[in-house]
């Protein structure tokens, strides 16, 4: 991980013109994901604290989004990126107990606590892992209504010499008006998310293997795919996260153009004829064309994999080049090569590979050893060398989000 450069206090306002700075991009972010790893990292950098983690509260728990650690920066993988552990909010640890009572908590040694302190440090991931943790700052995320949406943590600050230093009252001052200000650009993540989710509801009512759960995968699957592929072509890290913001929310709406396919197709528990899949090839074309009143380039995106996900690197996908003619459209040859725009690659990669992982009413779901092999036999012909190779080397974090994710 090459991080960026920690923002050097030397005067408030300067700070405070960068906390609000800052604020303002997270706007810009789309995906929820994308923007809780910004704002976790953005918070580190405010203090050059080594490591950090970011909870939401979800029915009334705190739930592990992010984690970030400096010194783990090469063993990425070895740390859960994606997590179902969950956290009581009560006075117990020192997250539920920030959650409980609202108001920050600074500790300058996680082994050695202020006396009258209910909450107590859980040093399992120091044994585990041999990290030592020392200095920790904790402070409440809150809504525009007040109520507590999150939770950061961040640990060991450091000095200019890497040494681990006590976070300061400033610090603790600045963190809060940080999260104070992120907690907006959370709402809207939330939002865009539930609008999804919505539109594949929409979708899983024709088609019943289209769920949530799916969709999800998929999307988190592309996200981390890109992004490693992305690292290995020396894309600068800024253009690498805001491609990862958009196809994380765009390969989640591959399928939704099943919405223009009859039930009578999409729901018929024989086997098709030519003529009825020719139909579902079309679920491509319906949506690619919810999306062709462009406004933003996550909608370019949507569009280039509605339309583009079915194709195979080796020209016999679908829908091909396509010719319109008084109104109707006819699939033609199969595009090949880079000729499939990378962000559809990639979401090929990923939907193939949860759909042989998850049941289904046709079979049942194959040990995730016999998919990857399967998607490895594929590559050069159905899907790109590159994109599976990505695929290859993240596979601990691929693991991560089925266990995440694991509904049907």
């Amino acid at each position: 991980m090459n991080q960026s450069k920690p923002h050097q206090i030397t005067d408030p306002f300067d700070t405070i013109k960068h906390i609000l700075k800052v604020s303002e991009r997270l706007n810009e972010l789309k995906d929820l994901d994308a923007i809780l790893d910004r704002i976790l990292e953005e918070s580190r950098l405010l203090s050059n604290a080594d490591a950090g983690t970011l909870f939401l509260v979800k029915d009334g728990e705190l739930v592990f989004e992010y984690i970030q650690n400096e010194s783990f920066a090469d063993q990425r993988d070895g740390i859960k990126i994606y997590s179902n552990q969950t956290i009581p909010i009560n006075g117990l640890s020192i997250v539920g107990y920030v959650a409980q009572e609202g108001k920050p908590l600074c500790i300058d040694d996680a082994y050695d606590l202020p006396e009258g302190l209910s909450c107590t440090f859980n040093s399992g991931f120091d044994t585990r892992s041999g990290y030592h943790t020392k200095s920790i700052l904790t402070v409440p995320i809150k809504s525009s209504q007040r109520k507590v949406i999150g939770v950061i943590q961040i640990i060991n600050a450091k000095n200019d010499l890497g040494e681990v230093i006590p976070f300061t009252k400033e610090m603790e001052h600045y963190l809060g008006l940080f999260a104070n200000n992120a907690s907006v650009a959370i709402e809207q993540g939330i939002i865009t998310r539930e609008v999804v989710l919505r539109m594949v509801k929409m979708a899983e009512l024709r088609d019943p293997t289209e769920t949530g759960a799916h969709v999800q995968r998929v999307g988190a699957y592309s996200a981390e795919i890109y992004d490693n592929w992305a690292q290995t072509h020396g894309i600068e890290k800024a253009e690498r996260k805001r491609i990862k913001d958009r196809i994380r929310i765009a390969a989640m709406l591959h399928d939704v153009g099943k919405v223009g396919v009859s039930d009578l197709i999409l729901k018929k528990p024989g086997r098709l004829s030519e003529t009825e899949f020719d139909q579902i090839k079309l679920h491509t074309v319906h949506g690619r064309n919810l999306f062709t009143q462009s406004t933003s380039d996550l909608d370019e995106m949507s569009a280039e994999i509605a339309s583009n996900h079915h194709e195979k690197w080796d020209g016999s996908g679908y829908p091909g080049h396509m010719k319109s003619k008084n109104g109707d459209v006819k699939l033609g040859s199969g595009k090949q090569g880079s000729e499939i725009p990378l962000a559809a690659r990639i979401c090929a990669v990923a939907d193939v590979y949860d759909a042989l992982c998850s049941k289904r009413s046709y079979k049942e779901a194959w040990h995730e050893d016999q998919a990857v092999d399967e998607i490895k036999k594929a590559s050069g012909t159905e899907f790109d060398p590159e994109v599976v190779a990505s695929f290859l080397d993240i596979q601990p974090t691929i693991n991560s989000i089925r266990e995440h994710f694991n509904g049907t």
